[in-house]
């Protein structure tokens, strides 16, 4: 029978980690991306319409 050494078994799951983690920080980014463009939206809306009175 032939098993992956201990260090090997910890690199693939460091990897798988930090796999996760690059993915949890894009979707993070993305998220914040929305809510900013939100905020812009709502901003530009309100000054219209205060415009128009």
């Amino acid at each position: 029978m032939t098993e992956e050494p201990d260090n090997v078994k910890g690199k693939a799951g460091f990897n798988r980690l930090a796999e996760m983690k690059r993915r949890q920080r894009s979707k993070n980014l993305a998220l914040a991306g929305v809510l900013v463009g939100l905020a812009v939206l709502f901003y530009l809306v309100a000054i219209a319409r205060m415009g128009g009175m």
